[in-house]
C-alpha cells in the first residue's frame, strides 16, 4: 500500500475504531474492537494491536493520532475522559513507549473540527466551530485548518457555559455533572432534550424517539423540538458573537434532525449582534460531511495539523 499513511484511533467508552487514510484522504483500512471496560493496561494493548495491524495494511510505518473524550493536562496526564480508567494516566507516553513511535492525542470534538475543516463541511473555511450533539455537547474550534487548543486545553468547551438569554419558566435549570447548574449540556445534549421533554409533561422517551415522533406529527414532541431549536439558536448565537465562525458543523445523534438546519439559522439572528440586520448573519450551519467517521478521520489528520503549526 501507499507510504505516508495516517492512522486515526477513536478511543470511545464502548469501542475503539481505527481508520487508515492515504495522504489524499482515501480510506485504506478500517477496524473496530471493543474497549476493555475499566482496564487501562488492556486498553493500551488494544490500541497498540490496532496500530500493528495498520502497519501491516500500510506496508510500513504510519503516523498515529488518537481522539478521546478526555484531554491531556500540561503534565501529560489524561483528564475528563468518560472511560474513567484513563484519567490520571500518561496515555500518550505509554502508547509512544509501547509502539516505539510518537503519538498525538486530542479531544474528540477537536478531532471533529479538524476533520470537517480539512475535507468536510468546513473545508477551506477560515474558522470552523464543530459541535457534537450526542450524549454530551462537546465542541472544537479549527482556525485555518488547525485545532485551537489553549493553555488549559479548554478551547471549545461550549457545553459547560450557561444557556444564554434564558427564558424564566421555560428554560429549566438542571444540575450538571461538572458541578455547575444550567449548562448548555443539560438541555442541548440528547439526554438533556429527553429530560426537558419529560419535565414539560411528555412521556419518557429518548431524544431519537422524540425527533422521530415529531416528524410523524406528534404535537407534544414537535413542541419539544421547537423549544430545543430556540435554545440551540441562542447558544450558537453566543458563539457567533464571540468567535464569528464561517461554518458551524453539527455532529452526533441530534445532528440528524433535519429541521434544525432551517429553524436555528432563522432564529439566531435575534441574538447575534448584527445591528438589527437579523437576516444578514453569514455563518453557515451544516451537518458534518463525514458523519460518524469524522472524529476518527480528524484523529488521523492530527499529524498534518502538527506539521502545519510548525
Amino acid at each position: 500500500m501507499q507510504s505516508g499513511a495516517a492512522l486515526g484511533i477513536d478511543l470511545g467508552g464502548t469501542k475503539i475504531e481505527a481508520l487508515l487514510l492515504s495522504p489524499q484522504g482515501r480510506e485504506l483500512w478500517r477496524c473496530r474492537v471493543p474497549t476493555p471496560a475499566g482496564d487501562y493496561g488492556a486498553t493500551v494493548d488494544a490500541v497498540a494491536g490496532l496500530v500493528v495491524q495498520a502497519r501491516v495494511e500500510a506496508g510500513g510505518a504510519v503516523t498515529v493520532g488518537v481522539g478521546t473524550p478526555g484531554s491531556l493536562t500540561p503534565q501529560g496526564l489524561m483528564k475528563n475522559a468518560n472511560s474513567l480508567c484513563l484519567n490520571g494516566k500518561p496515555l500518550q507516553m505509554d502508547l509512544a513507549t509501547t509502539l516505539g513511535q510518537p503519538v498525538r492525542i486530542a479531544n474528540d470534538a477537536n478531532c471533529l473540527a479538524l476533520s470537517e475543516a480539512t475535507d468536510g463541511a468546513g473545508g477551506g473555511a477560515s474558522v470552523v466551530f464543530a459541535v457534537i450533539l450526542g450524549t454530551g455537547t462537546g465542541a472544537g474550534i479549527a482556525i485555518r485548518g488547525q485545532v485551537l487548543g489553549g493553555p488549559n486545553a479548554l478551547a471549545g468547551e461550549w457545553g459547560h457555559n450557561p444557556l444564554p438569554w434564558a427564558v424564566p419558566g421555560e428554560d429549566p435549570v438542571f444540575d450538571c455533572y461538572c458541578g455547575q447548574r444550567g449548562c448548555n449540556e443539560t438541555l442541548l445534549s440528547g439526554p438533556g432534550l429527553a429530560r426537558e421533554h419529560q419535565w414539560m409533561g411528555g412521556a419518557p422517551a429518548t431524544a431519537e424517539a422524540i425527533a422521530s415522533a415529531a416528524v410523524a406529527g406528534d404535537a407534544v414532541c414537535a413542541a419539544t423540538l421547537t423549544r430545543y431549536s430556540s435554545r440551540l439558536a441562542r447558544a450558537l448565537a453566543a458563539v457567533i458573537n464571540l468567535l464569528d465562525p464561517d461554518v458551524i458543523v453539527l455532529a452526533g445523534g441530534l445532528s440528524k434532525v433535519g429541521m434544525l438546519y432551517e429553524q436555528v439559522p432563522r432564529l439566531w439572528g435575534r441574538w447575534v449582534f448584527s445591528g438589527g440586520h437579523q437576516d444578514h448573519v453569514r455563518t453557515r450551519l451544516a451537518p458534518s460531511l463525514h458523519g460518524d467517521a469524522s472524529g476518527v478521520r480528524g484523529a488521523a489528520w492530527l499529524w498534518r495539523d502538527a506539521e502545519a503549526a510548525g
